[in-house]
């Protein structure tokens, strides 16, 4: 009996502990949102309350920290419904604290972009400091009926899906709207600890961006989707690329399924444009007057396919614009059985829509190292590479023992490399 009343006692005295603990957790909560910079202190739409966030960050530092949504008025679900991208000017860091960002069906834009770019800005000017990192479980997604999928060469309803197909009022090809997180002429950056799935187009793309780190991103894209019960493609769904001025960066720990090429790194067309137009899928402008290339960066990690049978690491330049002193270090082909990608690693392109196979000399300086294949090609040549290392390559490929050269060996100048480790069956 004593034992008995004992027990009863210790029972009741955890269950006043615990409501204790609940208490002091719940109001430790409430402090939280009303000392940090969230919008879930702010009214409105998601967007608008992500907004105010974003404006009053200069009373937190330049911070703003996105958790879970709270149930208002409007809604009680748990995740952020975008109308219009989140904007981000410099001397900015936005904390994604285990939360859910989703595009709205009503939104044809970005989720994430520099706030220095957008629709009829022809001249993007400079910004520093702009940093995105998540912390637990972060999900960047697209919409459930995207208005617009694919990059500025596709036709909506006829090569990519779109809602807005067929609407007079908009454009009838994709942009750089539908890349996920975009980002333009920002030096010292931090992109980090984010899922992306099913993006409009690529999910990570910086323009003319330099000194910078992008870390342990996951993406989850296959270029096809079940909507409203019918198979459509959402072509162009790369994980991430580096574009045209892109230097001094560090890309490490990527995984997951692209639709298109998981890394790639493209500068093409060096031709004089203006930006902001939805003519294309840079937000930026083009100089030629000015450097366009693409160098100092270090690829390490990379573990995935593409299920849409392209590359998992694609280097692309073309009109004069180099590639050089880039590492890949790390990259481990996880295609499944019946999906079999063009290539582990390509570099340049002998298409004359690129501009064709790049003179000897424009892309050079590239170390490849430690490559696990399974693709058709584990490393193609498919343009020039002059003073390069290829090294440490195992090839589960049969048919393929070597490395490719699409476009020629005459195309390739003082190249190290080491024969495969050639592997009929994985064990």
């Amino acid at each position: 009996m004593q034992f008995r009343c004992s027990a009863v006692l210790l029972s009741c005295c955890f269950a006043i502990f615990l409501a204790i603990i609940s208490g002091k957790t719940q109001a430790e909560n409430s402090t939280n949102i009303e000392q940090s910079n969230t919008p879930n202190r702010f009214t409105g739409t998601d967007s608008e309350k992500i907004a105010q966030a974003i404006k009053a960050a200069k009373d937190y530092g330049g911070v703003i920290r996105i958790p879970a949504r709270l149930p208002d008025a409007e809604s009680d679900r748990n995740f952020w419904l975008l109308d219009e991208a989140i904007l981000l000017p410099a001397d900015t860091t936005l904390y994604l604290d285990n939360c859910t960002v989703k595009l709205s069906d009503n939104c044809r834009d970005n989720i994430i972009r520099s706030a220095n770019a957008g629709p009829g800005i022809e001249k993007v000017q400079p910004l520093k400091n702009i940093h995105i990192i998540g912390s637990g479980h972060v999900e960047l997604l697209g919409a459930d009926h995207p208005r617009s999928t694919g990059d500025a060469a596709k036709t909506l309803g006829i090569r990519s899906f779109g809602t807005d197909a067929g609407k007079e009022d908009e454009s009838q090809t994709g942009d750089w709207r539908n890349i996920g997180i975009l980002m333009a002429a920002v030096e010292g950056f931090t992109l980090q600890n984010v899922t992306l799935r099913q993006t409009h187009c690529w999910g990570v793309s910086f323009e003319k961006c330099s000194f910078g780190a992008i870390r342990n991103l996951t993406f989850d894209s296959s270029e096809n989707r079940i909507i409203d019960g019918n198979h459509v493609q959402t072509l162009n769904q790369d994980g991430l690329d580096l574009r045209k001025g892109c230097h001094d960066i560090v890309i490490e720990n990527i995984h997951g399924i692209s639709g298109d090429d998981l890394v790639a790194l493209t500068a093409i067309r060096a031709n004089a444009t203006p930006g902001g137009s939805f003519e294309s899928t840079e937000v930026a402008e083009t100089d030629p007057n000015v450097c366009n290339d693409i160098y100092n960066i270090s690829i390490r990690n990379v573990v995935g396919y593409a299920a849409g049978g392209h590359q998992i690491i694609r280097l692309l330049n073309a009109s004069g614009i180099k590639i050089h002193h880039i590492i890949i270090d790390g990259v481990i082909d996880t295609s499944p059985e019946g999906v079999t990608d063009r290539a582990t690693i390509r570099i340049g392109d002998s298409n004359p829509a690129w501009g064709g196979v790049t003179p000897l000399g424009d892309t050079y300086g590239i170390i490849i190292n430690n490559v696990q294949s399974k693709s058709h090609h584990a490393v193609l040549i498919a343009g020039s590479l002059c003073d390069s290392i290829i090294t440490n390559v195992i090839n589960f490929n049969p048919s393929i023992s070597g490395v490719s050269f699409e476009s020629g060996e005459e195309n390739v100048r003082n190249v190290r490399i080491d024969p495969f480790t050639n592997i009929s069956a994985a064990p």
